[in-house]
């Protein structure tokens, strides 16, 4: 089973995480904002990454902190959980349409980090949550997965289908990455040989 545990602990937040990469999508998840949590829940659940999250941060100043680091949180403990990447995919993409929205997110665990962010000016905000909070969560997760990901919200006019477009493609495109292939177990999906 490919399992991991984290616990991250600032002067602004305190995040234990536990995952299992070959789950159901099973999740229990507080971060103190129902939002985010929703969010999380999907992505749990799209992805099939069992995941036990609680997070505590400076909510009172805003929750850029509890998100962001977050993202930290479940970016390093799926990299930690991937080891060598020895018989993944790597590569994975998703369209995911909701409502009037459709969005495209595609990854490569690359162990290079970078993220291209796309979604029309003046793109909605969910009611609780700033679109800039959803980029900020998607930089860290890239930062400390170390992946390539390309996300591209086509177009959408409500925010809370923009987000859930988002985290839904995201766990899709995730999915495919993370998954192991069969043809391919015991080799490093790479000509260099190490990713």
């Amino acid at each position: 089973m490919r399992t991991a545990d984290c616990r991250r602990t600032t002067g602004e937040t305190d995040i234990e995480l536990s995952l299992n990469l070959d789950g159901t999508g099973k999740c229990t998840i507080h971060t103190g904002h129902a939002f985010f949590d929703h969010m999380l829940h999907l992505l749990a659940r799209h992805s099939l990454i069992d995941m036990e999250l609680s997070a505590r941060g400076d909510l009172e100043v805003d929750a850029h902190h509890t998100i962001e680091d977050t993202g930290i949180v479940i970016g390093e403990t799926i990299l930690k959980t991937l080891g060598d990447k020895r018989g993944i995919r790597r590569y994975g993409c998703s369209y995911v349409p909701m409502d009037e929205t459709l969005c495209r997110c595609v990854a490569d665990l690359s162990n290079r980090p970078y993220l291209e962010f796309r979604a029309p000016q003046g793109a909605a905000d969910a009611p609780n949550m700033p679109l800039s909070l959803t980029v900020e969560f998607l930089r860290a997760l890239v930062n400390n997965l170390r992946c390539n990901l390309h996300v591209e919200v086509f177009y959408g006019m409500d925010g809370h289908h923009i987000a859930e477009a988002i985290f839904k493609s995201l766990a899709r495109a995730l999915r495919q990455a993370i998954e192991t292939d069969p043809r391919a177990a015991e080799s490093i999906p790479s000509t260099k040989g190490t990713i």
